[in-house]
């Protein structure tokens, strides 16, 4: 969880409250300039990251994000999230 809220913070245009026991993190994208089902619909074309968008919650800033998995396909998914808002970002 430490390590996917701290990248998910480091990531422009990211920011995201970390989870207190949850293994889901929720990340606020409002700064990138799309609403939750675009950004998930585009991550997951582009680099092929499933995220659920956060309209589903109430909250289309967001999208929701599980950890629940080895540490190497967080580190991995990440990455493509990184690579994906970066783009945007510019």
């Amino acid at each position: 969880r430490t390590y996917a809220w701290k990248k998910l913070n480091s990531i422009p245009g990211v920011s995201c409250v970390n989870a207190m026991g949850a293994f889901y993190l929720f990340p606020n994208v409002s700064k990138l300039g799309l609403k939750s089902g675009d950004f998930c619909a585009r991550l997951l074309e582009a680099e092929r990251v499933a995220a659920v968008p956060g309209i589903a919650f109430g909250a289309d800033d967001y999208f929701r994000l599980s950890y629940a998995t080895s540490l190497a396909n967080i580190e991995k998914g990440l990455e493509r999230i990184d690579r994906f808002c970066r783009t945007l970002a510019k």
